[in-house]
């Protein structure tokens, strides 16, 4: 499934995305794969989801797929075309949590998914509500969406109880 995705995420965007731009999207690629890796960090020895290997791969090359190729690709894709329209953002950013939502329920169809420590698929919802918003926040007012995401994480790491003692640290 994982590898599917990456090649569908691929292709859709060599196909649809602004690579003519890439550099109006460069940085808002980086803060999600960025936030990415921060939330493996977080939760490395205390995960809210899970993502299982499949074909044989290791966890860390599935990791780097959606961290590097499938995250920041669907930011190039999600922001080329972004609709000028107040009304057709709003449909267009519900068009991309449809798809979110939709891939993450056949992934936990299929055990691909899945989740601990109270999280939920309608967690997951209510996050990528947030996170779609948050990616078009960035790519207008960067430093702004630093600050948000501050509170947003703090926020998840009280409510979900992530033990700071686990957090790796030098030995």
């Amino acid at each position: 499934m994982h590898i599917g995705i990456t090649v569908w995420v691929i292709l859709a965007s060599w196909r649809w995305g602004d690579w003519k731009n890439f550099n109006r999207y460069h940085s808002t690629m980086l803060y999600m794969s960025a936030m990415n890796l921060f939330y493996l960090f977080l939760t490395s020895k205390y995960p809210l989801w899970r993502m299982h290997p499949d074909l044989g791969l290791p966890f860390t090359l599935v990791t780097a797929l959606y961290t590097f190729i499938i995250f920041p690709f669907t930011v190039l894709l999600y922001l080329s075309h972004f609709p000028d329209s107040p009304e057709k953002q709003i449909l267009y950013t519900l068009k991309w949590i449809v798809i979110y939502i939709g891939v993450e329920w056949v992934g936990g169809l299929f055990s691909r998914i899945t989740y601990d420590n109270g999280w939920h698929l309608g967690w997951s919802l209510i996050f990528v509500l947030t996170m779609f918003p948050m990616l078009r926040l960035h790519y207008k007012k960067p430093i702004l969406t630093y600050m948000v995401s501050i509170f947003v994480i703090a926020f998840l790491v009280y409510l979900f109880d992530v033990p700071w003692q686990d957090l790796p640290a030098n030995p």
